[in-house]
């Protein structure tokens, strides 16, 4: 079961289309194509709306950037009712193939979840985590996503997605592995790139591809799929967000090299997560004054945007009741009526 991780806008869908062709049965019915990724998502749709179902619940967006977003998301993952009917309707999937693999940008909010249903299926899950430079990544999202949040808000999300994607399946060494993947690279040389994947993770069907799968391989990546480059100077964030982000991408590139997966490294990554909580929590508590003017604005904007008479109901409520009681019924159904009221 091989579970495909990363960032939206870093290659997955790339990475799932062309484990698609090689053989690996993707859960039907697919997410349609689109302008943004005219090649295809690679997506099952019930894991889409199963994953915007739990983070609506959770109250988590899919690029969220605050750290704690993580417990929300994993409080709603670890109630039964949602391991037993994601892993019933995995189960129902294997019949169409030993091998199957799942995409979604949402995944990784999700890992253990998917993990446990794996597991009850009798499956072996693996993980393959998409590497791509932050400042594309925040790029691509900004020309086909029209962003409004400002690339310091995609790159502290980004930040918060890929440490702890990572920290989430540091442990499935003890499953079938897993594997980190540079987009670059599978541009460059996705036969290469691909072979190393289904290597160290024993995927059969890759290992075993036949010769009109490998072309078909060939048509479906396109190096100009890399539409997007730009360097983290082009993003100008602040100076502690730009350094963090800089040295986290420095550190997951160790992570796609042979025998870079290190406890070093492992231990230099757990350090940069904590400097982005604190970071995180740092901006948080300067910026509280924001937060409130806009709790503001847009209690406002409800007011005005309020139907015909809403605005009036306070005026009316503060008529003591022993006046509104001796006004004759028929006035004041009169009254209600032009006030837009029921009652």
């Amino acid at each position: 079961m091989l579970f495909v991780a990363g960032a939206g806008r870093s290659g997955t869908s790339t990475l799932a289309g062309l484990m698609q062709l090689l053989g690996l049965h993707v859960p039907q019915p697919e997410v349609a194509a689109d302008e943004t990724n005219p090649k295809g998502f690679g997506e099952p749709a019930w894991v889409v709306e199963h994953h915007d179902r739990l983070l609506k619940e959770a109250g988590v967006q899919v690029s969220d950037a605050r750290p704690e977003a993580w417990f929300e998301a994993g409080r709603i993952a670890t109630r039964e009712p949602e391991r037993i009917l994601t892993a019933e309707w995995l189960a129902g999937h294997f019949c169409e193939g030993n091998e199957l693999v799942v995409k979604d940008p949402r995944l990784s909010w999700f890992l253990g979840l998917w993990r446990v249903a794996a597991i009850r299926d009798g499956a072996v899950p693996v993980f393959a985590t998409m590497l791509r430079p932050p400042a594309e990544v925040v790029g691509s999202k900004q020309k086909y996503y029209a962003n409004r949040l400002g690339s310091a808000h995609l790159a502290a999300s980004w930040l918060n997605m890929l440490l702890h994607t990572e920290r989430a399946t540091r442990g499935s060494v003890a499953d079938g592995g897993r594997v980190f993947v540079r987009y670059g690279d599978l541009l460059d040389d996705w036969v290469k790139t691909v072979s190393h994947v289904g290597e160290h993770l024993q995927l059969q069907n890759v290992l075993h591809a036949k010769s009109e799968q490998i072309r078909d391989g060939h048509r479906f990546v396109d190096p100009g799929l890399r539409r997007v480059t730009q360097s983290l100077a082009d993003l100008q964030l602040p100076p502690k967000l730009h350094d963090l982000t800089e040295q986290t991408w420095a550190e997951l590139n160790k992570l796609a090299d042979p025998g870079g997966d290190t406890g070093e490294v492992h231990a230099t990554l757990d350090q940069l997560r904590e400097a982005y909580v604190d970071l995180y929590a740092e901006a948080e508590a300067i910026s509280r004054s924001s937060v409130v003017a806009a709790e503001q604005r847009l209690k406002r904007g409800r007011v005005a945007d309020a139907p015909a008479g809403v605005g009036q109901r306070g005026i009316a409520d503060r008529i003591p009741h022993g006046l509104r009681a001796a006004i004759p019924p028929g006035v004041r159904r009169g009254m209600r009526k032009v006030l837009g009221r029921t009652r």
